[in-house]
Formats: C-alpha cells, sequence, structure tokens
C-alpha cells in the first residue's frame, strides 16, 4: 500500500512521511503528473498527496480521462483558499495547509490503513456468535456474501475474515460499487490497455490485478451496473478477467467478499440483479444485525469512540459516560446504526464538560426520534376489577370449550391474590417479567415500557434469571 507525494513539496512533507512509516504505509513522490499516473497503474496507491501549485484542473482532467478514481489531498499555504476550495470543487477529498499538522494528517492515514491488528468491537452474544461463524469459513476460499442494513459494520466484518483467512499477509482491496461512476467502474476493476479508449495515456492495473493473491472487498456490489454484471460474473466463475483493450485474458487468484444493505431477492424478481451472479456470490452468506438488536454491543462502541474522539481533541484522561447516559443510547432506535452512534458521541465530546458524557450532551437524529416514536406500544388497559373475583374468573374460564370443573377452579385460584402467599417478592417478581415478555411475543422494548423500567434494567433481569433458574 502506497501513498503518492506529487510535486516539488517532499522537504515539506517530513511529518507525512514519518507518519506514513508508523501505519506501515510506503511513501512514492512524482515531480509531474504524467509521471503520477504512470504510477497509479503499476503501484497499489491509495491516496494522493498533492501540490496546490500543479495543475490541478488538468490533474483531475487526467484522472477523469485514464479513469482513475484515486482520493486526493492538496497541500498548500494557508492563503491558498481560493485555490484549494476550487480544487475541492474538482474532486479532492480535503486541504491541508502547510506546515502540516499532525492531528490533521493521523485521522486521513488512519482510514487508509490496513488494520490488521484489532477485530471488530463486540461484546454482545449475538455479535460474538456471528464472529465465531465468521472465523470458521475465513480459511477456505468460498466467496462471502455479507447483508445489513447500512452502518452495519460490513467492511469491518470484510477485514476480520480477511485477517483470519490463508491470505492475511497479501493485498485487502475494496472499491465501493456505489461511490465510482458507472463509466469508471470496468477500468477500476478490470484495468485497461494503453490507448484502449481516448485518454488511456499508460497501462492500469485494475483492483482484480492489484488484489492478487489477497482479497477482493466489492462494496454495496448491488449498486453494479447490469452490464458489469456479466463481465463479474466471468471473472469470479473463470478466475480470469480482461482488461479493456487487451487481446489476451487475465488470471487473478482472489478471495471475493460482497457487501449489500438491499434485498437482493427482491431485485432478482425485478430484473435490477442477474440471477446467476446472486447465486455465485451467495455461496457463504452472513446477516448483519442492526446495533438496536445487539444492544450489548452499545456501551463498547460508545467508550471506544469516546477515547478516539477525546483523543483527537487533545483530552488524554478516560471519558465516563454515566449510567443516565449509557440507558439513552441504550434505548435509541439507531437507523443509522454504527455509523450515527459514532457521530452521535463524536458530537458529545464536542459538548461534554469535565471529560464526562451527560444525557444533555447526546443529542439523538430525528430520524432515530421518529423511528422510536413509531415503535413506541400502545398503552395496555388494566383488567376491570371483578366484585368477586373468585366466582367471576371461575365463570369466565368455565365458558372455555374443553375444561372440566377442576381444571376451571384451579385455574381460578391460580389468578387470585393468595396464589402469591408463599412466594419471595423475587419470584413473583420473575413470573410478572416473565409474562409480560411472554405477552409481548418477546419484545423486550415493548416489555420494558409496559412495566416502567428501562430496557437496560430488564436486560440485566433476565440475565439474572438464566444464571440463577436457567431461563
Amino acid at each position: 500500500m502506497y501513498i503518492l507525494i506529487l510535486g516539488n513539496i517532499v522537504s515539506k512533507c517530513n511529518k507525512l512521511i514519518d507518519l506514513a512509516r508508523k501505519f506501515n504505509i510506503e511513501v512514492v513522490t512524482c515531480n509531474d503528473i504524467e509521471q503520477a499516473i504512470e504510477t497509479f497503474s503499476i503501484k497499489n496507491v491509495v491516496c494522493t498527496f498533492a501540490d496546490l501549485s500543479i495543475n490541478t484542473a488538468d490533474y483531475f482532467k487526467q484522472l477523469n480521462n485514464a479513469k482513475i478514481n484515486m482520493p486526493t489531498v492538496l497541500l498548500g499555504q494557508a492563503s491558498d483558499m481560493q485555490k484549494a476550495v476550487a480544487g475541492i470543487r474538482m474532486g479532492a477529498i480535503e486541504f491541508l495547509p502547510f506546515p502540516l499538522d499532525e492531528d490533521l494528517l493521523e485521522p486521513i492515514l488512519n482510514s487508509l490503513k490496513k488494520d490488521s491488528s484489532t477485530g471488530p468491537i463486540a461484546r454482545d452474544d449475538k455479535t460474538l456468535k456471528l464472529l465465531q461463524m465468521a472465523e470458521k469459513f475465513a480459511k477456505s476460499n468460498a466467496t462471502v456474501l455479507l447483508r445489513g442494513e447500512s452502518g452495519t459494520g460490513k467492511e469491518v466484518f470484510s477485514k476480520f475474515i480477511h485477517t483470519n483467512s490463508n491470505r492475511a499477509d497479501q493485498n485487502f482491496v475494496s472499491v465501493n460499487c456505489a461511490a465510482i461512476p458507472e463509466n469508471l467502474l470496468e477500468s477500476e476493476l478490470f484495468g485497461h490497455e494503453k490507448g484502449s479508449f481516448s485518454g488511456a495515456l499508460t497501462k492500469r492495473i485494475g483492483k482484480f490485478e492489484q488484489a492478487n493473491g489477497g482479497t477482493l472487498l466489492l462494496d454495496e456490489i448491488s449498486e453494479m451496473d447490469a452490464s458489469l454484471q456479466a463481465k463479474l460474473l466471468r471473472a469470479i466463475q473463470e478466475r480470469v478477467i480482461d482488461p479493456i483493450g487487451s487481446t489476451k485474458p487475465v488470471e487473478v487468484d482472489i478471495r471475493l467478499i460482497a457487501t449489500t444493505n438491499r434485498d437482493l431477492e427482491k431485485q432478482v424478481a425485478e430484473g435490477g440483479f442477474r440471477e446467476d451472479l446472486y447465486f455465485r456470490l451467495n455461496v457463504v452468506a452472513l446477516e448483519l444485525l442492526a446495533l438496536r438488536e445487539r444492544p450489548g454491543d452499545i456501551l463498547p462502541l460508545s467508550q471506544f469512540f469516546a477515547n478516539k474522539y477525546a483523543k483527537q481533541n487533545g483530552i488524554e484522561d478516560t471519558i465516563e459516560i454515566t449510567e443516565e447516559s449509557i440507558t439513552k443510547l441504550e434505548e435509541c432506535y439507531w437507523k443509522g446504526n454504527v455509523r450515527e452512534l459514532e457521530n452521535t458521541i463524536h458530537r458529545a465530546i464536542i459538548m461534554m464538560s469535565d471529560n464526562i458524557i451527560r444525557p444533555d450532551d447526546i443529542v439523538i437524529s430525528p430520524m432515530s426520534l421518529q423511528m422510536m416514536e413509531q415503535e413506541k406500544p400502545k398503552p395496555v388497559a388494566a383488567p376491570r376489577p371483578a366484585a368477586n373475583p373468585l366466582n367471576s374468573a371461575a365463570s369466565a374460564y368455565g365458558a372455555i370449550d374443553g375444561l372440566d370443573k377442576g381444571q376451571t377452579a384451579k385455574i381460578a385460584a391460580n389468578n387470585q391474590p393468595s396464589a402469591m402467599i408463599g412466594k419471595t417478592m423475587q419470584e413473583v417478581e420473575k413470573e410478572l417479567i416473565i409474562s409480560t415478555l411472554n405477552y409481548c411475543e418477546g419484545n423486550r422494548t415493548h416489555a420494558a415500557n409496559i412495566l416502567g423500567i428501562s430496557i437496560r434494567t430488564l436486560r440485566n433481569k433476565l440475565k439474572v434469571y438464566e444464571e440463577e433458574f436457567g431461563i
């Protein structure tokens, strides 16, 4: 993995070069645009840091002509802000002024780095089971399809599978099929020969070849145009690709992982996705759960993001999240899943005081608030008390077919307050909680609202019941 420094600015980029080495990212330098375009064809360059004094319009034009999608950070003087804004409009992702600040460089390099030292942050039993499954089939070469809502961590799981595979020491190459224009995606995936189309000044190696021997992630594959799906199908089946303009197929040895947040079966039925490609991809499938379905992950993720953004803001102390704040986080719907949680914690770090995140520091998005309102159960009316509880209960139950007098009397007796005599408060509470949970068909949010307790309290009590009573 490389970053490329473009222009006569190497002497001003010592901090960038030193930091890249810490992230195990190699650095290559080029003095002109033509040399850079050629380098993109032969090295796995993941980002360019370009001198703002180059002809940025010509640079982005040549990238477009060569059908190269290259994240570019512009570097220059703070007084060059007008040129920087123009460059960002052309396609640059960021502008950093000289002298370079490590605190600004680190997040960029961190996002580029192949992080194989840590896996997904997980504490919930459901997530841990998914990770166990992923680790089992990571050693095979089977194609993996990861499904789940946006923000559930599909790319994190992809890297986890790669890290635990026999290809861990080889490249992990990611392509976002939704982020690259249709006319560029074919060249991005399969590469092209020099002169194969207007603007193809040099040969370009595609992502399939860059991932040769390693893992290729096709993110949001459901967004791929139908015309390109046939070519992808051949690459998966035959393990050969046809670069644009080439007369010879190129053999590739890759492990393919695809992700989607769409209903692929529905897309197949509607003709938007090839059925044969669907079956090729769906060899091993993992359905990643929404964050609201694995509440045990919320606290460790929140703590991780809190420490991460505290450090970025120059706070070295560990951040405390109050119990009330934890309850608020765990009761949120999280429409945007982990990505929304991260943004919420980032905002809370900015809003907090005394290195403590309090409930007022946590601002829930309108979309999640709307979903929480929709999920809120309707009030349940309490049953009207009968004048003679025993006779009323016996009469009601006796009207049910199939119950004899003995059964009716037994059921009526069990519904009397006297049936609770001799039981401890803990046993009565347990029966009430389990009965309410059964009434709500296992929906903990609804059950907690009816019982008048928080989801966190309900979960803690259920955990105690599981440990003590084996429920």
